[in-house]
């Protein structure tokens, strides 16, 4: 049984750890728990992912720990807005206004790190790229913005299980959460976002259709991007 906006508010304490609502009124302590170094559980506009602070070592390492992920796997990157992408990625070389028309949505964007990214090296080590996202989803964007850094997220499953769209799919790794937050059932299905690549100037490619190609594709082609490896 899903759980209950009104049983949620009261906080729903557990031997599995806390359950809250996914809302304004919980976003501060969200906050102070990933910069303690804590891992949470979020809604976003897919699934249901861990999150903690990018810059975190201890914590990002966590994350692989929980997931059961070989470090080899990459984590993506969260960030409030899409001016703050800047900040971590090389995003001079894409056409004016494609993150705006892309973002916020269920599309991860693979973009160089370039020499200005404030990413802490052992983020990714070894890879040159980063995925970053701006979901839609104001809970986790609220978030990143009084973090003031990014979030590094990934799906909360155990690797090679099937993705959340609720708060139950996961049950059996709230333990290891400072905080489960609670946004219902997600509509969206399990496929995730988009993730495109776009660290080559002109050129995009799909990694992963995810729950958005075709809007994807729609809008890199409407700023004449070309798809990398298609026949001209």
């Amino acid at each position: 049984m899903a759980w209950s906006l009104e049983k949620c508010d009261a906080g729903v304490e557990t031997e599995l750890g806390l359950v809250r609502p996914a809302t304004g009124a919980h976003t501060e302590e969200a906050v102070e728990a990933l910069r303690a170094g804590k891992v949470i559980a979020v809604p976003t506009d897919t699934l249901y992912g861990f999150a903690c602070d990018a810059c975190s070592l201890e914590a990002v390492n966590r994350i692989y720990e929980i997931k059961g992920r070989k470090h080899t796997s990459p984590l993506a990157i969260c960030v409030g807005d899409v001016p703050d992408l800047k900040r971590f990625a090389a995003t001079e070389h894409l056409p004016h206004g494609l993150l705006e028309n892309l973002l916020p949505g269920p599309v991860t964007l693979v973009l160089n790190r370039g020499e200005s990214s404030i990413l802490e090296k052992s983020l990714n080590p070894g890879l040159d790229s980063i995925g970053v996202r701006v979901p839609d989803c104001n809970f986790i964007r609220d978030i990143a913005r009084r973090l003031g850094s990014a979030l590094a997220l990934t799906s909360a499953n155990l690797s090679g299980q099937p993705s959340s769209v609720s708060i139950q799919d996961f049950e059996n790794l709230w333990e290891h959460c400072a905080y489960v937050y609670n946004g219902g059932v997600l509509p969206s299905g399990r496929a995730g976002s988009t993730v495109v690549d776009l660290t080559r100037l002109g050129k995009y490619k799909i990694l992963r259709p995810g729950s958005a190609k075709e809007e994807t594709v729609a809008i890199l082609e409407m700023h004449s991007l070309e798809e990398e490896g298609a026949a001209t």
